[in-house]
């Protein structure tokens, strides 16, 4: 590989770090058609250049463009003193240069305290994903896109419906079983937990949107599960390089311990997909927690392509 000179990142920079990220998402979309047509490159990189306390370097090699990397910190939900390296936050002709540049900026994220890094990384070139598991990464966080199914069909003794406004204490219920599964390993999930009271009220304020669909399975008329589907712009995740036009996104899904394994998922998901054809939609998105063992299965399993990876790594 040819020496590198690794530059802190500048506005001057911007146009050759476009033309770098217009070549990797070109790529990415020969891999998967359904993400979406980008024209404006600069525009997604001013986004993480632009960011409360963003950081970034540029790398030459022989005087030729050959990658960048920026990062900025977010909020404390995401642990003390972290970094993100976002969608459109890195891109390199070699995939051996993001090992230097994270050189480069690990170095000054470390010295100002911030241990916590993340990367959203293309899920289409494994050579990339190689290099930062190489610095330590791991994969913490996945995100799926596929073309809406046709019909799945019924699943026998079970009925998928519409959640009504009566349904948002069982709502709130279900929907706390996944963040208690998410708390016990593997995936020791943390963040804040919100109250069966802010979850029945955010239910009861989503009855009735038409973006919006809330679905509850049933066995013997007792509701065993929940699954919600809505337009992919009330999505904070799926935004940007990841954002396909008019797609749907599957938000939210899961049943009662006792009934896993019974098909009342697959009846979910299904209805969810029932959803998205009769409301015009041609393409679903969904993400999921790596080491979530039900999840990370499942929805692979469906029919779904990882499109982005959220890599983390934790610095003692």
């Amino acid at each position: 590989m040819p020496k590198l000179d690794i530059q802190p990142f500048a506005d001057e920079h911007l146009d050759a770090a476009a033309a770098l990220l217009a070549e990797r998402h070109r790529a990415h979309r020969e891999a998967e058609p359904l993400l979406p047509e980008v024209t404006d490159f600069q525009a997604h990189i001013e986004d993480e250049w632009r960011a409360d306390g963003a950081s970034g370097w540029f790398a030459l090699a022989d005087g030729e463009p050959a990658g960048y990397l920026i990062g900025s910190p977010r909020g404390d939900l995401w642990g003390e003193g972290n970094v993100w390296v976002g969608l459109a936050g890195h891109a390199v002709r070699d995939p051996e240069v993001v090992r230097d540049l994270y050189q480069a900026a690990a170095e000054a994220w470390v010295g100002e305290g911030l241990r916590q890094h993340y990367a959203l990384v293309p899920a289409n070139d494994p050579a990339l994903v190689d290099a930062w598991f190489r610095l330590s990464f791991g994969a913490q966080h996945a995100q799926g896109i596929q073309e809406v199914p046709e019909p799945g069909g019924a699943i026998p003794g079970l009925t998928v419906r519409s959640a009504t406004l009566e349904d948002a204490g069982t709502a709130a219920r279900i929907d706390l079983l996944l963040s208690e599964y998410q708390a016990r390993s593997p995936v020791f999930g943390g963040g804040t937990q919100r109250t069966r009271d802010d979850l029945m009220t955010e239910y009861a304020e989503s009855f009735g949107n038409e973006d919006e669909g809330i679905l509850v399975v049933e066995r013997d008329g007792a509701p065993i599960g929940l699954l919600t589907v809505a337009d992919v712009t009330l999505s904070g995740m799926h935004t940007g390089l990841s954002r396909p036009d008019r797609a749907a996104i599957l938000g939210f899904a899961t049943t009662l311990p006792e009934v896993r394994g019974t098909g009342a998922g697959l009846a979910l998901t299904n209805a969810c997909f029932d959803w998205a054809r009769e409301h015009g939609y041609e393409t679903i998105v969904v993400d999921w927690r790596e080491t979530n063992l039900l999840s990370s299965r499942f929805w692979p399993a469906r029919g779904f392509r990882r499109t982005f990876q959220r890599l983390y790594r934790s610095i003692p």
